[in-house]
């Protein structure tokens, strides 16, 4: 497989990150804030159904992702798990309306991860500084929510095995995009939590002594599972930084709304 990458666009007036390639099938895009219905401090694509804003707002914004990816005739499968920052996986392993239905369920119980191997089922998780990933191999995909808790308890990792899994494909075959997060400049953690990042992915991970690196800690446990360094790609963006493009939660003190991850496999 070509190596990933990631590149900034418009569709259906949203903006988008994502792999044009659509790589083994599978059409994915990091959102931005932009293009949206939301008001005020959710302006205005608040993917997020739990943050505040009006449920129709964000039923219209997500909608609008949809068609920005080309998955809008397949919103009613939509997978969007409640995230609870653990490690939980959820596998999509069929179609069928009733089989979709309880994936929606048992997402809805608590997952950070959802893992797909069939298409036509769009799968979106939401943030605001947490790191999002997407994993890509043949037979299927994964989107993951790792904020610090998911990151040191490696979810990303555990998603790209359970992936592995699920295809029958090795880890060396994954592709993985991580995409907009807090970056480490704007990520200053106690020195606890530090000393905890260091320890479980070497000092790398920590700047200045009190900066945690988020990106580079999820890169680190995809590597140790087996991904190669030169199928993960990082994009370079903090969103407590760049606020006009992405929500953070830190910068905007805790009032904003959610970006995505977007993803789904189309064909047959």
């Amino acid at each position: 497989m070509s190596e990933p990458t990631l590149t900034r666009y418009q569709s259906h007036g949203v903006a988008l990150l994502g792999d044009v390639s659509v790589p083994q099938g599978v059409a994915f895009a990091f959102t931005e804030r932009t293009g949206g219905v939301s008001s005020g401090c959710y302006s205005s694509l608040n993917l997020g159904c739990a943050c505040g804003d009006d449920p129709s707002c964000v039923a219209e914004n997500r909608r609008r992702a949809l068609v920005a990816l080309g998955a809008e005739a397949y919103g009613d499968a939509l997978v969007n798990p409640c995230q609870v920052h653990g490690d939980r996986v959820v596998c999509v392993r069929s179609s069928d309306a009733d089989a979709v239905r309880a994936a929606q369920r048992n997402a809805a119980g608590g997952a950070d991860s959802i893992v797909c191997t069939v298409p036509k089922v769009p799968v979106l998780l939401c943030f605001a500084d947490c790191v999002p990933v997407v994993l890509v191999s043949p037979g299927g995909f994964a989107v993951v929510h790792s904020g610090w808790r998911g990151t040191i308890a490696r979810i990303s990792a555990k998603a790209a095995r359970v992936l592995s899994e699920e295809t029958g494909v090795a880890v060396s075959e994954v592709l993985a995009y991580v995409g907009p997060h807090i970056g480490c400049g704007d990520y200053e953690v106690s020195p606890e939590l530090g000393a905890r990042f260091s320890a479980e992915f070497g000092p790398g991970v920590i700047a200045g002594g009190r900066n945690l690196d988020l990106g580079c800690a999820v890169t680190a446990a995809l590597v140790d599972a087996g991904v190669p360094s030169s199928s993960v790609v990082v994009c370079d963006v903090s969103t407590a930084s760049a606020t006009e493009r992405f929500f953070s939660y830190r910068a905007e003190h805790g009032s904003c709304g959610r970006h995505g991850a977007l993803a789904v496999m189309v064909g047959e």
